[in-house]
């Protein structure tokens, strides 16, 4: 083996690194935080409500050196991005991972969504790209280099099947599909533009994984149009968003990494 080719222990390891994750109480992007935690790194979790995050981080598995902190943000709005992640740079003192993971969902379908909530819904990408420049921002004046990761869905890829959903309860809705298909090209658009600053961005879409609360009966029509035949497990991208945050992917910028069983694949 060549005396500088690293390890694949040492690819993975994110000892040194402070991810901020946002959204990371959630059903997904608690477990994403969760997998940079075990991997080393020390965990940022925003959410809307300050005591929230600072659970979340408190129960985040312990790091050798350094703690886990909470920050409060909301990325629908820009000045609470803003002093998040300067909170969140004041209480771990960098950052180097960025996982836009939260955003504000909307259940109304083609049928019924408003012009007003279809704009609100788009703006989700807006938080996102305010985010990722704040950090690009800060990972090129501390002449670092960086990971943005952008969760997306397989339906940014791919159409849902309308009998999946009928009867049951508004279909996948349209502006959450449009919302998830920009996130891919944002991070393509940004990857080729913030090369030159060391700064990666990729985006990690998921799916099929519905949360227990969901209808059995939806359940069981998403299952069968998966080649796996089930849905997918929190723990399951657990691997991947470590991936895309470590030097495990150095060479993998502007890609879509789909996590959906095979779903895309039909």
């Amino acid at each position: 083996m060549p005396a500088d080719e690293p390890t694949v222990a040492q690819l993975f390891d994110l000892k040194g690194k402070v991810a901020l994750v946002t959204g990371g109480t959630g059903y997904l992007g608690a477990a994403m935080a969760r997998a940079l935690a075990e991997a080393g790194a020390r965990v940022v979790i925003s959410s809307r409500d300050q005591a929230t995050a600072e659970e979340a981080a408190a129960a985040l598995p312990p790091v050798r050196t350094g703690s886990h902190h909470g920050v409060q943000l909301n990325h629908m709005d820009e000045p609470s991005l803003e002093a998040g992640f300067a909170a969140a740079i004041q209480q771990a003192g960098q950052v180097d991972v960025l996982v836009n993971n939260g955003h504000e969902p909307l259940g109304e379908d083609w049928a019924t969504v408003t012009g007003q909530q279809f704009t609100r819904q788009l703006a989700n990408a807006t938080g996102y790209f305010l985010l990722a420049r704040l950090m690009r921002n800060h990972i090129a004046q501390r002449r670092a280099s960086g990971s943005v990761i952008l969760v997306g869905s397989m339906y940014g890829t791919v159409g849902s099947y309308p009998e999946t959903y009928a009867g049951i309860c508004a279909s996948s809705p349209v502006a959450y599909q449009t919302l998830k298909g920009s996130l891919i090209q944002m991070a393509r658009h940004l990857a080729v533009y913030w090369a030159d600053d060391h700064v990666r961005v990729n985006c990690l879409s998921p799916g099929p994984f519905p949360q227990p609360l969901a209808p059995p009966d939806l359940v069981n029509r998403l299952r069968q149009k998966s080649p796996m035949q089930r849905m997918g497990e929190p723990h399951e991208l657990k691997g991947a968003v470590v991936f895309l945050a470590s030097n495990a992917s150095s060479y993998v910028n502007g890609h879509n990494l789909l996590i959906d069983g095979g779903w895309s694949a039909w």
